[in-house]
């Protein structure tokens, strides 16, 4: 349930085209319903703007089918991230109206298209290995309604890659920079653009890369003032953040 249909649901109360005892039918499983192994949010969406997002990694796909379900029978889009592609099959085949992105490992369908929210997002990747976290990213904001732009593989190991763009780059309004090795393109970023950076560390790089840990504590302590950093390999937590800032704004 969102903010649309609640506007719609007393409207149509007020106009005498719906009783109040069929409204309070429809309203009676708020804030949440609880279906055993989840208590399933349905009132983030008039929280947050955002329905409940399914985390895919750790659960069965049945207690994802069964979350899953629940939304859409209170007409609400459904995103499930991290989900492998050996459990999307059988998530699939329980609901066949998801559609699953194998780069970004995001299993969705829209009940309705998402407001758009005025701005514009660039999503950057040091490097092609960074994809599938920026690729969920961009899937993310595509589906709350955001507008992405991607820009990959510009890391600092070619630094002139990235100079290429700058002008792309300070037309947009939030950047999400994605990076794995020594995390240093959220740095360059920074000093490039005036919009809010958002930077997202991978867990692509060498030993003492430390599955990410390395670029982390770089973009932590980075001399570019004011980047927000996630946690490693968010891409999702990142196109969520762009969302706040941008959904907020006057």
């Amino acid at each position: 349930m969102d903010t649309e249909f609640l506007r719609m649901l007393l409207g149509d109360v007020a106009a005498g085209k719906t009783p109040v005892d069929a409204a309070l039918e429809s309203l009676k499983d708020l804030p949440y319903r609880d279906i055993g192994a989840a208590r399933v949010d349905l009132h983030r969406a008039l929280r947050q703007g955002i329905p409940e997002v399914i985390l895919g990694e750790w659960k069965t796909a049945e207690q994802i089918s069964a979350v899953a379900r629940e939304l859409l029978r209170h007409q609400q889009s459904v995103m499930i991230t991290r989900l492998d592609p050996q459990k999307a099959v059988a998530v699939c085949e329980a609901l066949p109206e998801l559609r699953y992105n194998p780069v970004s490992r995001i299993a969705s369908h829209e009940v309705n298209p998402p407001p758009t929210i005025p701005g514009r997002v660039a999503v950057v990747t040091a490097g092609t290995a960074d994809i599938p976290v920026a690729e969920e990213a961009a899937e993310t904001a595509r589906l709350i309604g955001l507008q992405a732009h991607r820009i990959f593989d510009c890391g600092v190991a070619g630094l002139h890659r990235i100079l290429d763009r700058r002008e792309d780059l300070r037309s947009m309004d939030v950047v999400i920079a994605v990076a794995g090795m020594e995390g240093a393109l959220p740095s360059v970023l920074g000093g490039l653009v005036a919009c809010p950076v958002i930077a997202v560390p991978t867990s692509v790089g060498y030993g003492a890369h430390l599955g990410g840990l390395a670029p982390l504590a770089t973009m932590l302590t980075t001399c570019a003032s004011g980047v927000v950093v996630c946690n490693i390999d968010n891409g999702f937590g990142a196109a969520v953040a762009a969302y706040r800032i941008l959904s907020r704004r006057k």
